[in-house]
C-alpha cells in the first residue's frame, strides 16, 4: 500500500509548523483496530506502513519521536505485542538508526503491563511510556465508549484525600522502579479527566499527577488539547485556564 501525497503533505506541514517554533513532535500509529481484532493479518501492512514512515522522515531532526503504536490491546496481547514490536523496530532502524523510538505497553498502555514488555536490550534510544487514567471511574465518568455504566460514575469527585494522592504515587513509584531496573526513561504519553467530571476535581486531579510525573523525572503529554478531555475550549478560543495552570503552574 502506499500513503496518499496529499495526506503526506498536510502531514509535512503540520509537523513543519511544530518543529519551526522548536516543539517535540510524535508521531504513532493510533485507532488501528483491525490490527488489535485480527494481528496476524495485518502484520505485514503494519510494518510497511512504518517502512514508508521511516523512509519518508529519515532526514527530519532529531526532535520528531516515533512511537510505534498507541495503546495495543484484545488479540493484540502483551507476547504478541513484544514479537510485533521487534519487527517493527527492526524495520524503523533500516532507515533510521538514530532515531529516538517511544514504545507503549499492552494492554492499553496501563503502567500495569510494563511487567510483560520486552524491550530491545542493545537499543538504548527507546523511551518506554505508559498511560494514566485511575481511579478509572472518575476520569471517564459519563463517556460513552466507556460504556453504559460510565454514566452510573457520573458526580464522582477526586478531592486530594491522603488515600487517593497515596493511589497515584503507589503507581506512580511502581514505574519508577521498573525505569531504575531497567535503565529507561519514562513518558507519561497519556493522562487526562473527562469533560463530564467535576471541573475542580479535575483541576485536583490533573495538578496532582502532573507534579507526581515530574517529581520521578517522567516526561508527559497530556490528553488532550481541544476534545473532551481539552485544555483549550475550542467554541470560545480560550483556554481553561484553572486547567492550564495545572498543567503548566
Amino acid at each position: 500500500m502506499s500513503v496518499p501525497e496529499y495526506k503526506s503533505m498536510v502531514y509535512d506541514e503540520i509537523i513543519g509548523w511544530a518543529l519551526d517554533r522548536e516543539l517535540i513532535v510524535m508521531i504513532n500509529i493510533h485507532h488501528y483496530d483491525e490490527l488489535m481484532q485480527y494481528p496476524n493479518q495485518h502484520r505485514q501492512r503494519f510494518l510497511t506502513i512504518w517502512k514508508q514512515i521511516a523512509e519518508h522522515y529519515s532526514e527530519y531532526p532529531a526532535t520528531l519521536l516515533f512511537e510505534v503504536l498507541n495503546e495495543p490491546h484484545d488479540l493484540l496481547t502483551p507476547e504478541l505485542w513484544n514479537t510485533f514490536l521487534t519487527e517493527a523496530i527492526d524495520v524503523i532502524r533500516l532507515s533510521n538508526p538514530h532515531r529516538t523510538l517511544v514504545i507503549g505497553t499492552a494492554p492499553w498502555g496501563g503502567f500495569y503491563g510494563l511487567e510483560h514488555l520486552e524491550v530491545p536490550v542493545n537499543d538504548r534510544n527507546i523511551i518506554v511510556t505508559v498511560h494514566y487514567y485511575d481511579p478509572f471511574q472518575f476520569t471517564h465518568q459519563g463517556a460513552g465508549w466507556a460504556g453504559e455504566e460510565s454514566n452510573e460514575w457520573v458526580g464522582t469527585t477526586w478531592e486530594a484525600t491522603p488515600g487517593e494522592m497515596s493511589a497515584i504515587d503507589e503507581s506512580f513509584n511502581n514505574v519508577y522502579e521498573w525505569a531504575n531496573q531497567h535503565n529507561r526513561p519514562i513518558h507519561l504519553g497519556e493522562f487526562g479527566a473527562y469533560q463530564v467530571a467535576p471541573y475542580e476535581s479535575r483541576i485536583l486531579w490533573t495538578d496532582y499527577v502532573r507534579n507526581a510525573a515530574e517529581q520521578r523525572d517522567f516526561s508527559w503529554s497530556y490528553w488532550e488539547f481541544g476534545a473532551g478531555f481539552g485544555a483549550y475550549d475550542r467554541e470560545s478560543s480560550q483556554w481553561r485556564e484553572e486547567l492550564l495552570e495545572a498543567l503548566i503552574p
